[in-house]
């Protein structure tokens, strides 16, 4: 098939920067993106995958938490995104998750997020930057592994909250060394996988370029009627341990 369609959701405030680098992974990696904004037509039908980028803290109203004074919020966009999310898997439609967009989807599958996580994991390093200096070690046998391999991974971090009580359905795909979450997975179909961690900004680096290679191949099987996992699974590129 032609290259996999694959809606993008960003801010309205800093998306104009984010989707050409995200549109740049997913062209290097056989997939091509479109923006979706709140307030703007956004459809699952009308796409083969969708990827939910990062920005904005998620308001604790979506999985009963409290507000803490530091959050920045857009409920517009909250809904949005959890109702494609929801679409998405409803339709079998795969979905990557991308920072925020990895809190969606387990805020979505009825989990919860820790709006403090570097006060919780006093052992995790913070680093707040699109260098990659944070230590990432990816769980054996999970399908993040396939692509990316278990060898310790050095990633960028621009987040303060993280996954909590995990979604049904999910498990985790990486921890950093301090213990908290920084990757979940969907055990079943449809694929969906989340990335504390912003691959996009890491473009030069193959296991990050593997992370959009996953969707885009889930995508394609999607579109063929093949089963998405295992299609992801079959077709990840050879990774040492």
């Amino acid at each position: 098939m032609s290259r996999p369609l694959i809606g993008v959701t960003t801010s309205r405030r800093s998306g104009w920067r984010i989707f050409p680098l995200v549109a740049f992974n997913l062209w290097l990696t056989g997939g091509k993106g479109i923006r979706w904004v709140a307030g703007q037509p956004a459809d699952v039908d009308d796409v083969d995958g969708i990827l939910i980028g990062g920005g904005d803290d998620i308001s604790p109203d979506l999985y009963g938490g409290k507000l803490v004074s530091s959050a920045r919020l857009d409920p517009d966009r909250d809904a949005m995104e959890r109702g494609l999310v929801q679409a998405a898997l409803d339709h079998g439609k795969p979905v990557l998750g991308i920072c925020r967009g990895s809190q969606m989807i387990n805020v979505t599958l009825g989990g919860t997020l820790d709006q403090d996580a570097y006060g919780t994991f006093h052992r995790s390093d913070y680093h707040y930057t699109i260098l990659p200096k944070k230590d990432v070690a990816v769980a054996e046998g999970t399908l993040l592994a396939r692509h990316t391999g278990t060898r310790p991974m050095k990633v960028n971090a621009l987040h303060s909250q993280s996954v909590s009580k995990l979604g049904d359905g999910l498990q985790v795909a990486a921890r950093d060394e301090g213990g908290m979450i920084q990757a979940v997975e969907r055990v079943e179909e449809p694929f969906a996988l989340g990335v504390q961690w912003h691959p996009e900004h890491l473009f030069y680096a193959h296991r990050q370029r593997a992370i959009f290679r996953a969707l885009v191949n889930a995508a394609r099987a999607g579109a063929e009627r093949r089963r998405q996992i295992e299609a992801v699974r079959e077709e990840a590129p050879r990774q040492g341990g």
